[in-house]
């Protein structure tokens, strides 16, 4: 049971980390911090969070507190918050690269870098802000906790706990690896998703296109609807990893123009089904993540 919970940053991520753990009835009071007043008490009146705290010095009796902001926020925030924490207070993120938050912790917490103990839920949505917070967000969701050599198996065990109070289920990564994992499979396709909506919106005839656009647009790019800060700071950090994926898939596309500009029916064919196959296999189940 958590007694007192503090989340800073109270949108998809936060709010529902909120709304789910009052749903598994784990928490007596969750206070909200931000960095701007309506939204955290819009949170309020949607009983997504108890009450808003004005202070830091809340951290002092908090059990845990969730950093819910975009990573390029964190930094300052955790400078903030070191001076109050509880000598019990944990303290973990929800955010989407882990190596420079890392960086940041470690820098901001420095002795008391044990209470971090960082992680990243794999289970957000094109919408953002408070009012697309649910209960019901990461369950059966992963989340990745990437814990640190300072961490005890105690203070990894109560942040995997929460989570799974959350419904989620939850694995391990180091920072490193987490990052290089998630710019293949999250950070690759949401760049990629904004860069083709962002071309065809600059063309002449981009009404046109857009008229006809149909099931296969909307799908491949319904993630080009998400926030824009906190994946533009999520690009930036993760940019190297980015870089190599991007240039990867660029040299994907550069062989399938050597099959379109030859005619390579059995070479596309070939291609599309293989990408096919090993997607369905994903779909079913087939491709768990490592230590499952």
């Amino acid at each position: 049971m958590l007694d007192k919970v503090i989340v800073c940053g109270v949108g998809l991520i936060g709010g529902s980390f909120a709304l789910a753990l009052k749903a598994a009835g784990v928490v007596k009071e969750v206070v909200g911090f931000g960095r701007t007043r309506a939204p955290l008490e819009e949170a309020v009146r949607l009983g997504v969070i108890d009450r808003i705290g004005d202070d830091w010095s809340e951290a002092s009796n908090a059990d845990l507190v969730l950093l819910g902001m975009p990573v390029g926020q964190m930094e300052p925030v955790m400078y903030a918050l070191e001076p109050h924490l509880g000598p019990d207070t944990l303290v973990t993120d929800g955010g989407s690269t882990k190596s420079d938050v890392v960086a940041a912790a470690q820098a901001a917490f420095g002795d008391r870098i044990g209470q971090f103990v960082p992680g990243h839920p794999i289970a957000g949505a094109e919408k953002s802000g408070v009012t697309a917070a649910t209960a019901a967000l990461y369950r059966g969701k992963r989340v990745v906790l990437t814990p640190l050599p300072a961490n005890s198996a105690e203070a990894v065990a109560r942040v995997r706990a929460a989570w799974e109070a959350c419904g989620a289920k939850v694995s391990e990564l180091t920072p490193a690896d987490h990052d290089s994992v998630f710019a293949a499979v999250s950070h690759l396709p949401h760049i990629l998703a904004y860069a083709l909506v962002h071309d065809l919106a600059r063309r002449e005839n981009s009404d046109v296109l857009f008229g006809f656009a149909a099931g296969g647009f909307r799908d491949f790019t319904r993630i080009a609807s998400s926030h824009p800060e906190m994946w533009r700071d999520i690009c930036l950090a993760n940019r190297v990893a980015l870089i190599k994926e991007l240039d990867a898939y660029m040299t994907e596309l550069l062989k399938t123009r050597v099959l379109l500009a030859a005619g390579d029916s059995a070479g596309l064919e070939a291609m599309f089904a293989g990408a096919r196959a090993r997607r369905d296999a994903w779909l079913d189940g087939q491709l768990p993540l490592p230590g499952e």
